[in-house]
């Protein structure tokens, strides 16, 4: 496959991702609420916020706040999970308030993981551009779901389920994920656990994962606590 036609194929795939999340029932399902306006981008220097940001003054608003290349660039992946996530949240992209979508740039190393997490305020669509990963979540019945996807193919995660992307190439692999949520939110399961602070209490964790306090310290440790 030529280069110009290979780039086609990436647009082409980002378009529909987006376009099946614009598609979705959102008045009734949506994770966030409906806007009342045509847009309102966000003040992220705003004094108070509820429940989301305050709309930058119109007068004040440019065609740059519409805009976002955050996603255009590879992340560096140069960390224990082998894996990069950037963000193309409201935070990072102001124009998204109020209007319940978000996109996310994963790029993955030679055997990185996106390690096992959960989004508390949205479902999760996405298209894998360049390599092979298993992808897998688990239901509140623990029943476990996965497939190994290639280049061209799509997943989805229903909202609040445990699930993780793994990549099973032989070179690096690259995934653009969808919300239904301006700020969707991410639990990181080993990070929740054994890196919060204050720390969960060593007897929660011994008893809850049914191991001695140095298998805990030893987890611990890899997180630099």
């Amino acid at each position: 496959m030529n280069m110009i036609t290979s780039s086609n194929l990436v647009f082409s795939l980002l378009f529909c991702l987006m376009v099946s999340m614009l598609l979705l029932p959102l008045p009734s399902n949506g994770a966030d609420p409906d806007p009342l306006q045509d847009f309102c981008v966000a003040d992220l220097n705003a004094s108070t916020s509820v429940n989301g940001f305050p709309c930058k003054p119109v007068s004040k608003t440019t065609s740059d706040d519409f805009f976002f290349d955050g996603l255009s660039k590879e992340g560096n992946t140069s960390n224990p999970f082998g894996v990069n996530l950037t963000a193309g949240n409201v935070l990072a992209f102001p124009g998204l308030n109020t209007l319940g979508i978000s996109m996310n740039r994963v790029d993955f190393a030679p055997g990185g993981i996106n390690p096992p997490h959960s989004h508390p305020r949205a479902s999760e669509s996405g298209v894998v551009i360049e390599g092979k990963l298993l992808v897998g979540f688990v239901t509140t019945d623990n029943v476990f779901y996965s497939k190994v996807l290639s280049a061209g193919q799509m997943f989805v995660i229903p909202r609040g389920l445990v699930h993780f992307q793994l990549n099973v190439g032989e070179g690096k692999a690259l995934t653009f994920t969808a919300f239904n949520s301006q700020l969707p939110g991410a639990v990181v399961v080993p990070l929740t656990l054994f890196a919060s602070m204050p720390s969960i209490p060593d007897q929660v964790l011994t008893k809850a994962l049914q191991v001695d306090k140095d298998v805990i310290n030893t987890i611990r440790s890899k997180f630099g606590f």
